[in-house]
Parts: structure tokens; C-alpha cells; sequence
């Protein structure tokens, strides 16, 4: 018999960014070792999508209590700050059960960013929301600096990613021209800072835009010069990655940066600003370069050795990312 351990999510199943990713890609070694996880997301509720950007859905799932109870799990986690976060943690804490929770996205910073909502009073938001959980996991340990000095209490763990070496791959690697080709893998948004990628003019290069989102008609009009080929998966992804030669990863808000350990799985160096995130994933000089001049980095990038890069991002695996959750999960 498998222990059922509950995901709760703002997050639609089918929607793509790191969130999605990093729980779907603990399903296969949890099940190995014998639990499952299932979700409660707002596709269980009435919701409809938040008026300024339609990748937020705003529930009212105001029958959380009962479906936690039908599902009965043996553990419980948290994964988002949102309306589906809040109805279960109301739930939980009026119950008596116990949870862990996880802090994923820079919450206050993208506020203020796309509402002008001083971070102040978003982190007053975010300490609350986690001051009763068991225990709180963010991406890295520069995360965890981050949290411990707002104020958040109790016990804080970093919480590595990983890749699936299955589909990022540098065997995908099928060129035969000799452009320069520039990649950026992102949710089109405001706060992606992708204006920097878009207006970069670097000599002889393509600029290619895998994602989509609410930014992206503005953006297609601004810059004729920037191939927008829309939403990416599987493979598919993984190509683009692997035939491109250099990654722009412009966002300066990122906890952690998925796609910046896609590429190099696929051996394409990382070229971003040394800020929080890239700090974290990128070995600087290995894997890539962080300046503040993205041109600069690129440069530098284009001299890496794309075997070289491919191995360094090895220390990222899905099955290192399970076993810390497995470890830090509580009984309800």
C-alpha cells in the first residue's frame, strides 16, 4: 500500500513553469518508493483567471476541508501562497493537522513588479503564511538567507532541482548551418525582465523566444527581429536548447531557474546577471557566465566547451530534489 502524500497547488496540471515541472518530476521516484501524490489545484473549484495575468487562477474552493478528508492523506504540503493555499491552510490549522510548505516564487518582488504592492506588506503576507507550517522548503541556500533575514521562523531547508537526461540532451545537437543562435526559454511576463534578451544587438546573432504569456503581443510588436515560436515541451524543447549556443536567461527575480539546467543538460552554456538564481545554478566559468553586461557573458559563453558544460550540470538530479522532499515531509 503506497502512503498518499497531498500536493496543494495553485497551479493547473497542464499549466508550464517550475512549480509544474518540479512536482511532476517527483512522481516517478516516489512512486519507486513507494508513495504516490495527488493534487487538489483550482481546476477543482470554480475559477477563472486573474484579470492582469490569466496564468493566476483565483478559486474559491470552498469544499477544500471535505476533499482533504476524502483523500486522507498520510502527508500534506503546501505548494503555493495563493487562494487554494490559503483555503487549506485556513482548513488545516482549524483542524489540528500537520503540513510542510514550500516557498517557490519571489511572491513580494513580482507583486510590486506587476501591482505596484510594496513588498513589505507582501512579505508580512508570506511570514504568516508559513508560520505554522512543520517545515518551509525554498530552492537554495541563498533562498534560505533570504527568508531567515524577513523573518520567517522555524526551520527553512533548501531544496535542490533536476533534469530528465532522458529529453535534455546534447545528442539532439543537429546543425549544420553556421548562425549564431541565441535562446531565452521563459513565461512571457512583465516581470521576466525579456525586454533585455529582446533588445540585445549582438552581431550576426538569431533571437529565438520559446514561451508564451500575457506579454507577448506587446513584445512581438516591439521586436521584429525576435523569432517567437510560442509554448515548448519535451523534446521539442530539448532541441532548441541543444542547437542553440548560448542561453539568455535575463530575469533577475528567478528562486531557482529551471530552464537555465535544461540547457546546460543539453551542453548550451548560461549567460545571465549575477543576481539570485543564476548565482545558485550557474558555475561561473564551467556552465556559464554572470555579468552585467549580458554581451559580455555571451562572449564569454561562446568560448565554453559544450561537453564541459553538459557534465557540470550533472549535480542536478530529480532523484536528489525527492529525496530531500521524502525526508522533510510530515505526518499529518
Amino acid at each position: 500500500m503506497h502512503k498518499t502524500i497531498l500536493v496543494i497547488t495553485d497551479n493547473l496540471p497542464e499549466q508550464i513553469n517550475g512549480v509544474v515541472t518540479t512536482y511532476k518530476n517527483l512522481e516517478a521516484p516516489a512512486l519507486r518508493d513507494g508513495y504516490r501524490i495527488v493534487y487538489i489545484t483550482p481546476g477543482q473549484f470554480r475559477h477563472f483567471d486573474c484579470p492582469i495575468y490569466n496564468e493566476v487562477k483565483i478559486a474559491f474552493p470552498r469544499e477544500m476541508g471535505q476533499k482533504i478528508e476524502e483523500i486522507n492523506p498520510d502527508h500534506i504540503h503546501i505548494a503555493t501562497e495563493g487562494p487554494v493555499g490559503l483555503w487549506a491552510r485556513a482548513y488545516l490549522t482549524k483542524c489540528g493537522f500537520n503540513y510542510n510548505t514550500a516557498y517557490h516564487t519571489k511572491f513580494p518582488e513580482g507583486l510590486e513588479t506587476l501591482l505596484g504592492i510594496p513588498e513589505s506588506i507582501t512579505w508580512r503576507y508570506i511570514k504568516w503564511f508559513h508560520k505554522h507550517t512543520g517545515k518551509v522548503l525554498t530552492t537554495t541556500d541563498s533562498m534560505v538567507g533570504q527568508l531567515k533575514s524577513k523573518g520567517l521562523q522555524g526551520e527553512i531547508i533548501p531544496w535542490t532541482r533536476g533534469v530528465d537526461r532522458n529529453i535534455f540532451r546534447s545528442s539532439l545537437r543537429n546543425r549544420t548551418d553556421n548562425d549564431l543562435i541565441l535562446l531565452c526559454v521563459s513565461r512571457i511576463s512583465k516581470e521576466k525582465n525579456l525586454d533585455k534578451f529582446c533588445k540585445l544587438e549582438y552581431y550576426g546573432a538569431r533571437k529565438i523566444l520559446v514561451g508564451d504569456g500575457p506579454y507577448r503581443a506587446e513584445l512581438e510588436e516591439q521586436y521584429s527581429d525576435v523569432e517567437f515560436v510560442g509554448f515548448k515541451t519535451g523534446v521539442e524543447l530539448a532541441s532548441y536548447y541543444a542547437n542553440a549556443d548560448v542561453f539568455v536567461f535575463p530575469s533577475r527575480w528567478e528562486t531557482f531557474g529551471i530552464v537555465m539546467i535544461e540547457s546546460m543538460a543539453c551542453g548550451t552554456p548560461v549567460a545571465a546577471y549575477p543576481c539570485q538564481g543564476p548565482l545558485d545554478v550557474v558555475d561561473y566559468g564551467v556552465t556559464g557566465y554572470m555579468k552585467n553586461d549580458l554581451k559580455e557573458a555571451i562572449t564569454q559563453c561562446l568560448k565554453l566547451d559544450r561537453y564541459t558544460v553538459e557534465k557540470g550540470s550533472e549535480r542536478w538530479c530529480w532523484e536528489a530534489a525527492w529525496q530531500i522532499f521524502k525526508d522533510n515531509l510530515v505526518n499529518v
